[in-house]
């Protein structure tokens, strides 16, 4: 098997989840190959497209959850088995739910990644060709459509446009975020802090105190620990810990839905659980990314490469300065406190445990496209957000207080998602 596909072998009794080409989900359990569903179909692909497209995660983030929450509430309108999201439509008796979700996930592609159309039309005739053709097919369409355009036009106006565009001027003070070598690109997204949340009230909701002082012992720990085992050069870290690092260059979503679609095909879940599973991940996912930015904009944390190369300039004796130091990783182009990598995984490690358990019994064996060859497995979720926070410092382009402050926030704004939002029909949503 090539191992560099988005999901490796399960050496388990539950079977072998694969996929293909980014147009289905193949599950091989008890010697027979087995086709998943429409819902995790659409999630490959629009992985797959989100990935093709110009390197964003807060943008990612936020689009799949339009494409995850379009499909949810189109598979919902039709099986009713959950709370809507944002539409639930009035749907006709016996309307296709899988011609639904392939319509809602198309349509909302399509819309936001138009350069991706000839590919995205490809994978929609391959999901509708199962589909038998008849009144409960062109219905299917029709409601997953309507969905789609009314969450694409709920988000229209979240302020995420203005948000990449936001004049953005660095500090100068000992502590303040500066443009990083080696390309010194100006910060991203700077504005993403305020773009208007999915289900949080706002982007502050659990915003963090601040990062510590550049005098206290804290800041002390970070700064020489990162110093020694975060360098290109450092002889401290493994081989196996370069390879965690590098792992984690792939975006969070990148990573964390293979893991998920591994345990919900082992779990054989229904199309509405799975459409509820991943719309719950994206959304709180995204989320995520709004309250990590509004973090890194309030506090303007200087990364650890510049902070390490003038730390003559800060009133610490205790963190001597490297003008040569260089980490493993290239620094992304925005401040560090919170990370948010770690921010995403806590969110996502809160939500897949909410809807799998904190033991999932399945071995999750995960691949990334930013280190070829490596397997890294998994038995938790926990496992997974716990190795995220490892490899930003093994990195060296996130202090550990970033990394864990950034995974408790996280897990805040998921059980935030899991409490108020998708809840199953018979139980009240709580007072958002």
């Amino acid at each position: 098997m090539n191992k560099n596909l988005g999901i490796g072998p399960l050496r388990n009794m539950l079977g072998v989840a694969l996929h293909t080409a980014g147009l289905s989900a193949l599950i091989l359990l008890c010697g027979r190959i087995v086709r998943a569903d429409t819902v995790l179909d659409w999630n490959i692909t629009a992985l797959k497209t989100t990935a093709a497209a110009p390197f964003n995660p807060p943008l990612e983030s936020r689009n799949l959850a339009i494409v995850h929450a379009a499909m949810f509430d189109a598979v919902n309108s039709i099986v009713g088995e959950f709370h809507a999201y944002a539409a639930e439509l009035s749907a006709p008796k016996g309307a296709s739910p899988d011609a639904a979700a392939a319509a809602a996930a198309h349509f909302a592609l399509v819309n936001l990644y138009p350069p991706q159309q000839a590919m995205l039309d490809a994978a929609y005739l391959a999901s509708l060709a199962s589909i038998a053709v008849g009144s409960a097919k062109t219905d299917g369409i029709a409601v997953g459509e309507a969905v789609a355009a009314k969450i694409l036009a709920r988000r229209d106006a979240d302020g995420a446009d203005a948000a990449i565009i936001k004049p953005y001027t660095p500090g100068s003070r000992p502590g303040d975020w500066i443009p990083t070598p080696p390309a010194s690109r100006p910060a991203l997204d700077p504005g993403w802090g305020s773009v208007q949340p999915f289900l949080l009230q706002e982007g502050s909701q659990f915003r963090p105190p601040p990062p510590p002082a550049l005098d206290s012992p804290q800041y002390t720990r970070d700064f020489n620990e990162i110093k020694e085992i975060g360098s290109a050069t450092s002889s401290a870290r493994t081989p196996d810990q370069t390879d965690l690092a590098r792992f984690w260059i792939s975006t969070g979503p990148q990573i964390w839905n293979p893991a998920a679609r591994q345990v919900a095909i082992a779990r054989g879940l229904t199309l509405s659980q799975n459409a509820r599973a991943f719309a719950l991940l994206s959304l709180a996912g995204a989320d995520a990314f709004i309250a990590s930015w509004d973090a890194k904009f309030t506090y303007n944390q200087w990364r650890p490469v510049t902070a390490i190369r003038a730390a003559n300039t800060a009133v610490n004796p205790d963190t001597l300065a490297d003008p040569g130091w260089t980490p493993l990783l290239i620094t992304p182009p925005f401040p560090d406190y919170i990370a948010g990598h770690t921010t995403y995984a806590g969110a996502a490690e809160e939500v897949l445990e909410h809807v799998f358990g904190r033991h999932p019994g399945v071995v999750m064996k995960l691949t990334s496209a930013t280190a070829r060859g490596v397997v890294e497995t998994y038995t938790t979720f926990d496992g997974i957000a716990e190795g995220v926070v490892e490899a930003r410092v093994l990195g060296g382009i996130h202090w550990r207080t970033s990394s864990l402050r950034g995974r408790r926030v996280g897990r805040q704004v998921g059980a935030f998602a899991v409490r108020h939002f998708l809840r199953p029909k018979g139980e009240d949503c709580h007072d958002k």
